[in-house]
């Protein structure tokens, strides 16, 4: 099939229902959770900034693996100075022998603002300066030049001896920016080599909004990958998938919800349902909200299919639109981890 498989931790995560809490990571897991990933054939191991540092648990991960790409999915970027996001990922691209890979996501308005204590400005043109600015960093430790970067938000020109990093034997680490709108697709097929998309992008929203953006503003003789973590609803059995397909069904009903989102529902004519569901979300009637979705809705955005169909079931929908796909299915017990490299394995084709 050919897509590139990526997992996050902790191993066998799925995406959790509006009222289901997420689970800590376990950060004693991490070494082992990071082996079994290694084994099973994955491409990449990827970290959220939720909870913990991404940066400090995927160098533990690194640490416990010798094949698996890591990455950020994603740490925030306004929330860091572009020189501590460089420093960050030039120690992780040396701990891991190359295998570092840095997903940036610019977060909203109100997170910056009242979170993260920091000014905010408009997303885009702000991403575009700061993987520039990132960009000179590495390129000024690697080379061994002045560090000369100015744009709307930057001005970088002081180096120090004492705090500029060596050379390493990998330079290039791959960067990939988030987005969920044309604007911010754009900016990273201007200037990332990947865009990690969110699960609210439907296989038509891609098809018809995001490719024809990214053809656009990316030359087709630089490589650029197109990611995504999807809504999925797996399970073993048949009487298991209709569980887990209630749990997805209240997941998208928030996306549904949710402002920041509204543009690939709105292009699937969602619109009057999305300002409903909105409305309900405000009031927090939150049992309500599930039910306004359609199966037919459902299944446009989420991926249905037992274990046995699901390495198929993505060929189907996503094989012609992505390059890498999140993926996983509970590892409660040895058989788990077997059926998951063989979805792993029909996915890398």
């Amino acid at each position: 099939m050919g897509i590139k498989t990526e997992t996050l931790l902790p191993l066998g995560k799925l995406d959790p229902g509006l009222a289901a809490p997420e689970e800590p990571l376990d950060l004693a897991q991490v070494p082992s959770q990071a082996g079994v990933t290694d084994a099973l054939g994955y491409h990449t191991l990827l970290m959220e900034e939720t909870k913990d540092d991404p940066f400090a648990v995927l160098a533990v991960a690194a640490m416990a693996t010798q094949r698996v790409h890591i990455g950020t999915s994603v740490s925030i970027a306004f929330a860091r100075s572009p020189y501590v996001t460089a420093m960050s990922a030039w120690t992780l691209q040396k701990l891991s022998g190359g295998r570092f890979e840095l997903g940036l996501g610019s977060q909203v308005r109100g997170h910056i603002r009242r979170r993260f204590g920091l000014d905010w400005h408009p997303p885009g043109p702000w991403m575009r300066d700061y993987v520039g600015a990132i960009r000179a960093i590495w390129h000024s430790w690697q080379s061994g030049t002045a560090l000369a970067f100015s744009s709307r938000h930057y001005r970088l020109d002081l180096n120090v001896p004492l705090f500029t990093p060596a050379p390493i034997e990998h330079p290039h680490i791959p960067i990939q920016v988030a987005a969920v709108n044309p604007y911010m697709c754009g900016v990273a097929a201007e200037v990332a080599d990947g865009v990690r998309l969110h699960p609210v992008c439907s296989a038509r929203y891609i098809r018809d909004v995001l490719q024809p953006v990214i053809a656009a503003k990316r030359s087709p003789s630089l490589s650029f990958e197109v990611c995504l973590k999807p809504l999925i609803a797996t399970a073993a059995n048949e009487g298991a998938l209709m569980q887990r397909m209630e749990t997805a069904r209240q997941r998208l009903a928030f996306y549904v919800s949710t402002p920041a989102y509204r543009l690939p529902f709105a292009h699937a004519g969602l619109a009057d349902l999305a300002e409903e569901l909105a409305a309900l979300s405000k009031a927090q009637r939150w049992s309500e909200m599930a039910a306004r979705i359609s199966d037919d809705v459902l299944h446009e955005w989420v991926v249905v299919a037992t274990y046995a169909q699901l390495a198929s079931a993505i060929e189907a929908r996503y094989g012609e639109l992505l390059d890498r796909i999140e993926v996983s299915i509970p590892v409660a017990q040895p058989q788990d981890h077997e059926i998951l490299a063989d979805i792993v394995a029909q996915l890398h084709g």
